[in-house]
């Protein structure tokens, strides 16, 4: 079970994810095979779900169990407003050669905001979609990304715009990661 100040987000985040999916609370509860007021309880933080209750959350909401994960402890005057270098929350799967972490102090917004690390000679060969609009800034390195079959090679200062179709990307340099930031809406992890 999670500490209470580790789980002040975590309610607001399943139901964030839940709404982002388009999914209604008996939506998610009959997948979960749970009651609607157990997952009503959980996300007003009434009730803190278990290890394996998290598990079957993170396969549900199609996400890492990590992204269920609080943030690293902040002072009560910053909570909710504002996320230090060393506690982000690690986010997405860290497959295909990608870090993750996110930038927002939570999911309850309309957009979130992701620090991508890409590292070299990393590499995502089947093209993804999600009904999303994203935007992408490059902070260092460089990044051949492919929206809707167009390819483009982005260095830093550059950006793009994303905007539900299939994308797929690839770090060229096998010396050099690639940092980028993405703003994503709605939040997906």
């Amino acid at each position: 079970m999670f500490q209470s100040n580790q789980s002040q987000t975590l309610g607001a985040d399943i139901r964030a994810l839940r709404k982002a999916r388009g999914m209604t609370l008996s939506d998610l509860a009959d997948r979960l095979g749970r009651s609607v007021g157990w997952l009503s309880q959980v996300e007003r933080d009434l009730s803190e779900p278990g290890i394996s209750d998290l598990r079957d959350l993170a396969k549900v909401l199609d996400i890492s169990v990590s992204s269920l994960f609080g943030s690293g402890p902040a002072p009560a005057h910053e909570a909710g407003f504002v996320v230090r270098q060393n506690s982000r929350r690690p986010i997405g799967s860290r497959e295909n050669g990608l870090v993750e972490e996110l930038l927002s102090p939570d999911l309850t917004d309309d957009f979130e905001v992701v620090h991508s690390t890409f590292e070299p000679g990393a590499k995502l060969i089947d093209a993804n979609q999600r009904p999303t609009q994203e935007v992408g800034y490059i902070v260092s390195g460089s990044l051949k990304l492919w929206i809707a079959e167009k390819c483009f090679d982005l260095t830093q200062g550059d950006s793009f715009r994303i905007r539900g179709e299939s994308y797929r990307w690839e770090n060229p340099s096998t010396q050099t990661p690639c940092v980028v930031i993405w703003v994503i809406a709605p939040p997906v992890y």
